[in-house]
């Protein structure tokens, strides 16, 4: 027997919400809350950042940097040998940093090294049939070429690990 409160018994499940009959249950659920009312996220969870013209005009700039960057980076490293080397990796470095911090999201890291990656590897690294090419055999190009995908990897899970909304405080007050 079901009492005015939405006390139940348990063959009513939720309190009667499945009947239809508007009780609210004390276990929690959503069927006493109004239906405008956005439900609260999950604990943990980060609320994905909304799409909008800026955000999609900022991953069009990241895309073409990681170009630029892969670009530049192939012609560096093998110019200079031990600096060039260091600069073209910190470039790269510095771009996945840079767009994981400009737009708050792991997509502004995977969006210019998805760039770079298809650059140095599909575009730059072929050797035409004259016998050009821009990335030799040596110990410097197999660095950049592995190098620039763990800075990737690692600016990517330093993107997903970094709070978002928290802000910087004393402990405990």
């Amino acid at each position: 027997m079901s009492t005015a409160k939405g006390g139940g018994n348990a063959g009513e499940g939720n309190g009667g919400a499945a009947s239809g009959k508007g009780k609210r249950s004390r276990a929690g659920g959503t069927s006493g809350m109004p239906s405008g009312a956005p439900a609260a996220p999950p604990a943990g969870s980060v609320p994905a950042a909304p799409l909008t013209v800026g955000r999609v005009g900022i991953y069009v700039l990241l895309l073409v940097a990681g170009v630029l960057v892969a670009g530049a980076g192939t012609l560096v490293q093998a110019a200079w040998f031990p600096g060039g080397l260091a600069l073209a990796l910190a470039g790269v470095g510095g771009l996945f940093y840079g767009g994981g911090r400009v737009t708050g999201t792991s997509a502004g890291v995977l969006v210019p090294g998805a760039a770079w990656l298809v650059t140095v590897f599909l575009l730059l690294s072929n050797v035409r049939p004259e016998g050009d090419f821009l990335f030799g055999a040596g110990l410097g190009s197999y660095i950049f070429l592995l190098g620039g995908i763990v800075v990737a990897v690692i600016c990517a899970t330093a993107q997903q690990m970094r709070p978002t909304g928290v802000r910087p405080g004393r402990v405990g007050g």
